[in-house]
């Protein structure tokens, strides 16, 4: 009999400081707080404390996850960490999460750096672990403080990007299965959504007026991108689970922005009634959006049958995969 992998449960984490758009008028007065609500349908964000740390954030989640579900510490066999925002260069994330969690030392553990498509490759690596019989019980824990790569006077980016913390459990228990899914790559556009300075390839040099230092995102670029590359990515995904677009009743798109949420729906046919938009709260927390919608929405105790998640942006990277409640 062929395995299969679900999703079980989703906890997330959301630091305490919060931002709102007020608070971003008082230092751009030209950037209205309405402005910003209506551009890019953010009323409030989140963001880490100076001395929290993507670590400190995976590890509260975890024990969130823990103490929502009750769930057998021992039993975890393999920990997933998607993250852009590492501790250091080495050793990995994981590593140090586990320890300090206190998972299994025979537990696997490794950081998989990816973006605001990560959570779908991490069920794609979470589906392969299960399914090949490698671990029983995956924790994939999405975690991101895009708020410390971005420059004081970026007023963009300040109010896009938010930070945040996901715990998804995979295994093989009854829950949301996991099918088939699409992935993509195209690294001719790595430089459109990009931090140039702080890696080996060009050393950081601590001059906070050099925004090779900080996040740099040609948002033009990534619309266009998004544009073309989204509606056939979710074609493909729905006639690979041999379903149709009226079959799926649930569409969690990675929470970009809300015109380019709009724009996709409109343009791939997906009635409104069915397309999910929970950002305005929470802004846009790379990969850890996806989650926290998904969780959000089935707390509301709605039915849902086939849902589809669908993610997309640094890389370019972008992915779907449909899931079947069981």
């Amino acid at each position: 009999m062929l395995m299969k992998a679900n999703i079980n449960h989703i906890s997330y984490y959301i630091p305490v400081k919060e931002v709102s758009n007020n608070d971003i008028s008082k230092s751009f007065p030209e950037w209205d707080s309405d402005r910003i609500l209506s551009k890019i349908g953010i009323s409030s964000r989140n963001i880490a404390a100076e001395d929290e740390f993507v670590s400190d954030m995976a590890i509260k989640v975890i024990n969130q996850f823990f103490k929502e579900t009750n769930f057998e510490k021992e039993k975890i066999d393999f920990l997933l960490l998607c993250t852009q925002s590492p501790d250091y260069f080495l050793p990995t994330t994981a590593c140090i999460v586990q320890h300090k969690v206190g998972l299994r030392t025979d537990c696997g553990a490794i950081d998989v750096n990816q973006g605001c498509s990560g959570y779908i490759y991490g069920l794609s690596i979470a589906k392969g672990l299960v399914v090949s019989g490698v671990a029983k019980n995956v924790l994939l824990v999405t975690a991101e403080t895009y708020s410390k790569h971005i420059h004081k006077n970026d007023k963009g980016n300040i109010s896009l990007f938010g930070d945040a913390a996901t715990a998804t459990l995979i295994s093989q228990e009854v829950g949301f299965e996991i099918c088939e899914f699409n992935l993509g790559t195209d690294g001719a556009g790595a430089e459109n959504l990009i931090i140039k300075n702080g890696a080996v390839k060009n050393k950081c040099d601590f001059n906070e007026d050099n925004t090779d230092n900080y996040l740099f995102m040609n948002g033009s670029s990534i619309f266009d991108f998004t544009s073309k590359a989204i509606p056939p990515l979710v074609e493909a995904n729905i006639i690979k689970n041999n379903l149709s677009l009226e079959d799926i009743d649930t569409f969690i798109f990675h929470q970009a922005n809300t015109f380019m949420l709009n724009f996709l729906r409109k343009k791939i046919g997906i009635p409104e009634g069915k397309f999910v938009i929970d950002m305005i709260n929470y802004g846009n927390t790379v990969s850890s959006t996806i989650p926290i919608a998904f969780k959000n929405r089935m707390e509301r105790k709605e039915k849902m049958k086939n849902v589809m998640l669908v993610g997309f942006g640094v890389g370019y990277s972008w992915g779907a995969v449909c899931l079947k409640n069981n």
